[in-house]
């Protein structure tokens, strides 16, 4: 459960923090000594806010309904897009700037002719052309979901648009649909539409490709750090040929736990740090591949032409079928492409790709392939056979350095997946910490990057060697490029609302090109592939179960879904009565502010309903209160507290408090800021029905009463609302002469309807406060199959877990009432 948040001001005098837990509130974690208590202190104008961002009084059931859902796309320019450029070097380009170093040696076995080298580096230069540039940064990087990239945004932002998917019932009225109208299809697309809704298997294998994505770039993230480190630490024996395995294993198992000791600091940080490494290093391909192109042989340019790209098949056959999975090193990582789009940006990737990397590369295998074609013994290690002379022990220095920040690229896009799936409920609940104000892509998952951390040094230590490594790197990347093509060409179908025509022609030539290279790499298999699809596998079969889970939770859970007033209705007599579904009965006031955390912050909380139906009671004051995440820094003070007031059951509020990404709980105390909240909106409720002229006055008045709850809630006095605002509990007359009480209190509290219910809820807060949370179980029903049964036990088993407890809260425990109820599953 994520952390809750609550704010209270940014305006208010600065105080020391420790001296803030007594008032409750939210605050900037990047500013807090800016920030202090709740001293009343409220100016006009942040009056008039308030009073706009709060629902209009009286309504049935109370439902809030967000203005803005899910997340914002940021869009950048100037020198904030240069800057976000140069980030996405140090970080997306450190796996694919660093295929140079291999690509020739896996691919030729045997030393090349000067035709092979031809048809090869045509291989490349199309291959870097239509995989990366044309497919990747021109196309598929347009399918961003608000801003997020990868696979699995691609099938999130489908179910948006079609209906494709379930979701949680008690979230429904809260998830944005931008389906497309019908009749703004083409044909085609409307058809395809249908036949995805109406098909039970098609909507499954769309969630299976995404989860399967998800899964296979994270094995790769578990492999692409131990092959890159390796890699590096391995190169040093071009200088010193007697290091021992052991001493490369140690060395690259040290620096793998120092890389991920530094991903706390957060991408921006480390993109900074590591793009004057990755540019440095792609000049360095960039100046060796034009040295070598003038002094051996330019003639290798002409491999621009197609020719000798259709040539390499015609006269290789299945032995040139084969070496694709060397030529297809020259662009892994162009899935971490896609997936760290988050991160970044569309123009920042595309102009630093289109900039400076992909000249750099094209460059890079032009000059090798230019030095091969004179030494043609060099195929086994291009990049230092190539340096110029002078250059040799510089460019190791540079090369050691790219290939140990070039793992950045995965693990980066390991942490934007995970936040991905959690959205849709496949994968339990884990903290995320994000690590920019400014860009609000930029993730770190603490948990995921320990768990990546022991793995890649498990598989460093026990396969010790690149050669070993390699042959199980390639099959993922493949498989999630070919996905990749399908989702996005659903996309333009549905979303983008091209026709299937014109959508066919592209889907048909990246589809072939994919095919060509995933069949060349599944021959690597059974030499060490089985083990990233064993592990992409077992990752993919555990976000499936934990979402078959969630999906029999919500059934179980759908039967609590009902407006207010049919759980609670009145008599002949105006009492409070249960209704004849939840056993009937009157209902007992008991003294107190109950507060119930709601979940969704519409209908009636679940925790609610357990309370009444089992204690046949009702506080004299409640609050529904719902803590909703926005995925924004932190939210303005207008447009943070959305109140409602619940017609159905007197004395009873609803209170949704929006939060952002970069805000703290640093209170257990959140009684005074609801109590607080609830009562403006009352005063404003009323206030509103007031003439204008006289607002002012009467604001400042009833302000300057409520500061005074915060002494009496500091000194710990247990008052009644004499304290606040004087009033007879009997008469709900001022103290003293009306005259004289009518001069002192503002014109909205002359309503005596309104000073009853001021009174009645003052008197329930300095009674008693609690904390009404739930405390659900679930239990398998017993004419489950059995291999159902396993699975919901597995599901449960990792729920229980997983879940937040109340501790984590942080609330005043003594205050907390827990109820607990069985679901069947």
């Amino acid at each position: 459960m994520a952390t809750p948040t609550i704010r209270i001001a940014d305006d208010l005098e600065p105080i020391k923090p420790d001296n803030s837990a007594r008032a409750g509130g939210i605050y900037d974690v990047r500013s807090l000594s800016r920030v202090g208590t709740a001293s009343g202190r409220r100016s006009v104008s942040r009056h008039s806010q308030d009073r706009r961002s709060e629902q209009a009084g009286d309504v049935d059931d109370g439902d809030w309904h967000p203005e803005d859902v899910g997340r914002e796309k940021q869009i950048f320019k100037g020198t904030t897009l240069l800057w976000l450029a140069y980030q996405s070097t140090g970080v997306i380009y450190g796996d694919i700037g660093t295929s140079p170093l291999y690509v020739y040696s896996s691919t030729f076995t045997d030393v090349p002719t000067y035709n092979d080298v031809l048809q090869v580096l045509s291989l490349i230069i199309w291959s870097l052309t239509l995989m990366v540039t044309l497919k990747y940064v021109v196309i598929i990087l347009r399918a961003d979901n608000d801003g997020e990239g990868g696979t699995f945004s691609c099938y999130s932002m489908l179910t948006r648009y079609a209906n494709i998917t379930k979701r949680d019932p008690r979230e429904a009225l809260l998830i944005k649909m931008e389906r497309v109208k019908t009749q703004d299809l083409h044909h085609s697309s409307k058809t395809i539409r249908s036949g995805m809704e109406n098909s039970k298997f098609v909507r499954g294998l769309l969630k299976v490709i995404g989860v399967l994505a998800v899964s296979m770039v994270m094995a790769d993230g578990v492999l692409t750090p131990a092959q890159s480190v390796l890699g590096a630490v391995q190169g040093l024996r071009v200088v010193k040929d007697d290091i021992t395995d052991s001493t490369i294993v140690g060395a690259s198992c040290g620096i793998l736990v120092v890389l991920f000791l530094i991903q706390p600091f957060g991408t921006g940080k480390l993109a900074n740090y590591f793009a004057p490494i990755v540019i440095l290093w792609l000049a360095f391909n960039a100046g060796f591949g034009i040295y070598n192109l003038v002094m051996f042989d330019h003639s290798v340019l002409k491999a621009f032409s197609p020719y000798f790209a259709i040539e390499f098949f015609k006269e290789k056959g299945t032995a040139g079928w084969k070496m694709l999975g060397g030529v297809l090193l020259c662009f892994t990582g162009v899935e971490a492409l896609f997936a760290d789009l988050g991160a970044f940006s569309l123009r920042a990737i595309q102009l630093s790709w289109l900039c400076y990397c992909y000249p750099a590369l094209l460059l890079a295998y032009i000059g090798q392939a230019a030095y091969i074609s004179v030494h043609p013994e060099a195929y086994d290690n291009p990049f230092y056979n190539a340096v110029p002379p002078g250059m040799l022990y510089p460019s190791l220095v540079v090369a050691v350095l790219a290939a140990i920040v070039a793992s950045q690229a995965i693990i980066t896009a390991t942490f934007q997946l995970i936040s991905q799936i959690m959205k849709l409920s496949y994968c339990p609940q884990v903290k995320i910490v994000h690590t920019s104000k400014k860009f609000h892509g930029q993730l770190y998952v603490p948990f995921l990057n320990w768990i990546l951390m022991a793995l890649t040094i498990l598989v460093t230590g026990v396969y010790s060697n690149t050669t070993r490594l390699g042959n199980a790197y390639g099959v993922c990347v493949m498989f999630v490029t070919f996905f990749d093509t399908c989702m996005v060409t659903l996309v333009a179908l549905i979303v983008w609302k091209f026709s299937g025509y014109i959508v066919f022609i592209p889907w048909l030539l990246f589809a072939t090109l994919d095919g060509l290279y995933i069949s060349s790499v599944l021959t690597k298999v059974p030499e060490g592939a089985w083990f990233t699809l064993t592990i992409s596998g077992i990752l993919a079969g555990l976000f499936l179960l934990w979402r078959f889970g969630k999906e029999k939770q919500w059934l179980a859970e759908a039967e609590d879904r009902f407006k207010p007033s049919q759980l609670v209705t009145k008599d002949a007599e105006g009492n409070l009565t249960l209704a004849d579904r939840w056993g009937g009965g009157s209902l007992t006031r008991i003294k107190g502010l109950g507060i119930y955390f709601d979940k969704t912050g519409v209908l009636t909380p679940t925790v609610f309903t357990q309370f009444v139906s089992k204690f046949g009671a009702v506080p004299e004051a409640m609050v529904f209160f719902h803590l909703h995440p926005v995925e924004t820094p932190t939210v303005p003070d207008a447009k943070r507290y959305s109140i409602s007031r619940l017609a159905a059951i007197p004395g009873c509020y609803r209170l949704v408090i929006k939060h952002g990404f970069m805000d703290e709980v640093i209170s257990p105390d959140l009684a005074l800021l609801i109590y607080e909240q609830v009562r403006k909106f009352i005063v404003r409720q009323a206030a509103s029905e007031i003439p204008p002229e006289e607002e002012d006055e009467s604001h400042d008045e009833v302000v300057a009463k409520s500061t005074s709850v915060e002494q009496v809630e500091s000194e710990g006095l247990k008052t009644t609302a004499a304290a606040i605002v004087s009033t007879d509990s009997s008469s709900g007359e001022p103290d003293g002469s009306n005259e004289k009480g009518k001069r002192r209190e503002p014109s909205e509290l002359r309503d005596e309807s309104v000073r009853a219910e001021l009174g009645h809820l003052d008197r329930a807060y300095a009674s008693k406060v609690m904390y009404v949370i739930g405390k659900e179980q679930m239990r398998i029903k017993s004419s489950t199959g059995i291999f159902r049964r396993i699975i919901l036990a597995t599901f449960l088993w990792i729920r229980e877990n997983t879940r937040a407890k109340i501790a984590n809260l942080r609330l005043s425990m003594d205050r907390v009432v827990e109820v607990g109820f069985v679901k069947e599953i």
